[in-house]
């Protein structure tokens, strides 16, 4: 290794351990391998109005040769402000090529959250829009699947509980990983027999900072009320176009599982993945679904 990587390799070992001391409980490790990690920045600490996540992959030239690859992920940023704030931290990097720029990029994004705040500018839309658009996505891979044995699919079959059940949290199963092009997918299940239930999975699991900074956390549940004989079901895309439909559509069809919640967590690598991303959800909830 020639000494400029060394130095670069000691600068990243650095910067990390510096954002991790400064940014605590904000600072996440997506995949240590990879040296992705994901930064969580709000207008204030209290009652943060607008946060946005700063994902970035330090590659092995980072810092003295080459930048960081970033995403930010905000369900409001997109248009101007997208292009405003990207030229913002680029116009960071050329002004300190060489150097460790994190921290410098984290506190601008953070100085832009707090204009918005203080500005007059309207509470930030929920609503996401999908990083990756296809022309023609089409539902072929699902003909892969095989419908599983009913044996299988038994211990997903709940009963419905009592009624001071619905007050506690299920136990939430965590499937493995996949990664394709520095983007990974994790699936998450938990046996569900009431919408409360399903309420309160999602808020547990929006409590672990990694899955929190994910760029989408899709999910599908179905619930079978056994008075009504009929089913209560939802999905959400999260802002992958069409995924939640597509996973319920696992649940119904496929598997034909019911009284269980499914959230496939996706951290976007900075690469398109194309039609390929709706195969990686779809097998992380099959496989958390058969286990």
């Amino acid at each position: 290794m020639a000494a400029s990587d060394t130095e670069g390799a000691q600068q990243q070992i650095d910067e990390i351990e510096a954002l991790s001391s400064i940014y605590g409980d904000d600072w996440c490790v997506v995949d240590e391998d990879e040296k992705i990690y994901c930064i969580k920045i709000s207008d204030c600490l209290d009652q943060p109005k607008w946060t946005l996540c700063l994902q970035v992959i330090l590659p092995p030239g980072y810092p003295t040769a080459e930048p960081p690859i970033y995403q930010l992920n905000a369900p409001w940023l997109r248009g101007h402000d997208y292009t405003e704030l990207a030229n913002s931290l680029e116009e960071i990097y050329v002004q300190n090529l060489g150097e460790s720029i994190l921290y410098l990029w984290v506190e601008k994004i953070r100085e832009v959250l707090i204009e918005k705040a203080q500005s007059s500018d309207p509470e930030p839309d929920i609503k996401k829009i999908t990083e990756e658009v296809d022309e023609d996505d089409g539902d072929d891979f699902l003909l892969d699947y095989q419908p599983i044995q009913e044996d299988q699919i038994e211990v997903l079959s709940y009963t419905t509980s009592e009624s001071q059940e619905d007050e506690e949290l299920p136990p939430i199963h965590h499937g493995n990983p996949i990664t394709d092009r520095r983007s990974t997918f994790q699936a998450h299940l938990a046996p569900v027999v009431t919408t409360r239930q399903v309420k309160r999975v999602l808020e547990k699991l929006y409590e672990n900072k990694k899955i929190a900074s994910a760029t989408h956390n899709i999910y599908a549940y179905r619930i079978y009320c056994e008075d009504k004989q009929t089913f209560i079901q939802d999905c959400e895309d999260d802002g992958e176009t069409a995924a939640g439909g597509r996973l319920l559509r696992l649940m119904q069809v496929i598997l034909n599982v019911h009284n269980v919640l499914v959230v496939v967590s996706r951290w976007y690598g900075g690469i398109l993945l194309g039609p390929d991303r709706f195969k990686h959800i779809n097998n992380c909830a099959r496989n958390v679904l058969v286990e």
